[in-house]
Formats: structure tokens, sequence, C-alpha cells
């Protein structure tokens, strides 16, 4: 695992993040980058790739609430250094496979089939029931030579039928007939055990830290 992420990387992981969202895309800001969200709850955020002076100013001169600040750093590396007024949120893990993915489903459960739509760079991938019902849900937005997947998402009551593992085979076809073969994401806690089980591995921690509004 890396201590801090690779400039490069985290720039392309954040252009397909904002065009998966259909959101603007990011504009530098000093050594990292900035996304207008425009959301009640998070107005804009900053992705750094390390915890640097740029970043440590940044945490200084913010005072408004629901503004995040992103970095591939570990939680106890950010906490020590900003102030408190800032709220540690839960952890993310940024996350990279180079090869095939390893045990993945090759058949889809009986009583489902998928449907594909796409726009901007982002295909999405979805896993109905014979009633219509949505089970499972992801993305993969290919941004030069990497394949970045999103919002990954399987409904609890359809959970443990292998659903989550063929819906990222699947979108992990879609980078293999581009001839792709870095495949990065962040992942959640409990995400993150799945997606080691079919062989990815931890690219760097993912901290982010917001102001709260009253």
């Amino acid at each position: 695992m890396k201590t801090k992420g690779s400039h490069e990387v985290v720039e392309k992981w954040l252009k397909a993040w904002s065009l998966s969202r259909k959101l603007p895309l990011p504009v530098r800001y000093q050594s990292g980058f900035k996304v207008e969200v425009g959301e009640e709850k998070q107005k804009m955020r900053y992705v750094f790739s390390e915890v640097n002076n740029d970043f440590l100013e940044l945490s200084n001169q913010i005072d408004d609430s629901w503004i995040y600040l992103k970095v591939c750093a570990s939680p106890d590396e950010v906490t020590k250094v900003v102030s408190e007024k800032w709220i540690l949120q839960p952890p993310g893990y940024m996350m990279c496979c180079f090869g095939p993915m390893k045990n993945a489903v090759t058949d889809l459960c009986k009583g489902y089939r998928i449907e594909s739509e796409e726009y901007n760079s982002t295909t999405v991938i979805k896993i109905i029931t014979e009633s219509g019902e949505q089970a499972s849900i992801g993305r993969i937005v290919l941004v030069d030579d990497l394949a970045v997947y999103d919002r990954i998402v399987t409904e609890e009551n359809h959970r443990k039928k292998g659903l989550a593992t063929f819906l990222m085979r699947e979108l992990e076809k879609i980078a293999l007939s581009k001839d792709i073969s870095n495949n990065f994401l962040v992942a959640t806690e409990q995400g993150r055990t799945l997606y080691q089980s079919i062989g990815w591995e931890l690219y760097s921690n993912y901290t982010s830290i917001v102001i709260p509004g009253i």
C-alpha cells in the first residue's frame, strides 16, 4: 500500500468520478483538484494526493460548512494536523487491480437479467429481477488508460447471491474490450472485503473531512 496517491491517478480518478455523476470536471487547485458538486450537503470537494502545505493551508482557510477535503492519507495522518472544526468521515480505501479479477462468478443467478446504458464516458450495468426490481447496479468510466468503477451497490435483500461479483466481471469486460487493465475504485469498509476477495489490492487510504452544518 502507498502512503500517498499518485497525482496522475487521483486526477484521472476524480475526472471519472465527475463524469459518472454528470458534474463539472475537476479543475486544478494548487497541488490538488476542486470539483463544484452543488449539493446541499456537499457544495464542493477538494482532493489531494497527499497531506502537504496546500492541504493544510486550505483546511485553515475554510470555515464554511459542507465543503469536503479528501486526501490519500490515513485518518490518523489527517486528524493530527487539522483543526477540531473538521469532522472525520467514515474511512475510504482507494483500491487497484492490474490483472484479471479472480474467483469471478461466471453465471448470473437464475431469475435475474442485465441491462446497460451509456452516457459521457460512463457505462451503467444493472441487474434486474424478473419483476423489474433493480437488484444491483454499477458504473465504469474509462479515462485514458484508467478504468474507474463507481457506485457499486447491491440491494440488501439480493445480497449473498454473487450479484456484485458478476456485476464487477461484466464491468471489467468493458475495460478489457478497450485493452485497459488499470482498474481503480474507492471502497467503503464493507466493500473493501468484496473487492479483496476478487483480487483487488489497497492502493492508499482515502480520508474525508468536512465541517458539518448546524
